[in-house]
């Protein structure tokens, strides 16, 4: 099993997290995405999408994270990322679609290079774009969780942890006050205590550097 990834891309950060919670052999191939190697010939006959991440497997490729982590949470149940009975997995993937669906769309690297390139949005104003609507994702997320819980929806790391903390790690890169936030900036704190998130950190990585 092979994943294409960028050490920065959240939606790939995402994939390498769930990879290692679940503990499934895999061979990471950095793409990087400033060069734009996810538009080379090669790539796009892999993902037409020309997105990242990619997951190659023996039945094929997925090319959207949400995809790969319902494939792997099928495939590989073993520590579930979707936990309990029908409310319980559908409260997770309702915080899951928050960040992956509503925040990140308009927030990620593609969108950003349209503002600076085709719009002429200087950096400042490129950057409070990025920070707004992170900020107005994170309220509502902030008000979803049960400060009760270890993580985003229990005891254990789900989906919607998988989903929240390359956000909160790409919030913190913006200049995104964390203070506002008690109950996300603790749960992306005990997150980054194991060794899953850990060994999935952008800064770990092989294309790190």
């Amino acid at each position: 099993m092979k994943l294409y990834t960028y050490f920065r891309s959240s939606a790939a950060y995402r994939v390498r997290i769930a990879l290692n919670l679940k503990n499934i052999d895999h061979q990471l191939v950095p793409v990087n995405l400033l060069k734009s190697e996810q538009q080379s010939t090669d790539y796009l006959q892999k993902n037409p999408q020309g997105l990242l991440p990619a997951l190659e497997t023996e039945d094929g490729v997925l090319g959207q994270s949400l995809a790969i982590l319902e494939y792997l949470e099928e495939q590989y149940p073993e520590t579930p990322l979707l936990p309990g009975n029908a409310w319980q997995k559908a409260h997770i993937r309702n915080l899951s679609y928050a960040i992956a669906c509503d925040i990140h769309p308009i927030d990620n690297l593609r969108v950003l290079k349209y503002l600076s390139s085709e719009l002429n949005v200087d950096d400042e104003a490129k950057n409070k774009w990025y920070r707004h609507w992170v900020e107005v994702g994170f309220e509502k997320i902030e008000r979803m969780l049960d400060s009760k819980n270890t993580f985003c929806a229990g005891e254990s790391p789900s989906l919607a942890d998988v989903c929240l903390v390359p956000q909160v790690f790409n919030a913190i890169r913006f200049k995104v006050d964390m203070a506002a936030y008690p109950k996300i900036a603790a749960i992306y704190q005990r997150c980054n205590e194991l060794a899953a998130f850990i060994d999935a950190a952008p800064e770990n990585q092989p294309d790190a550097n």
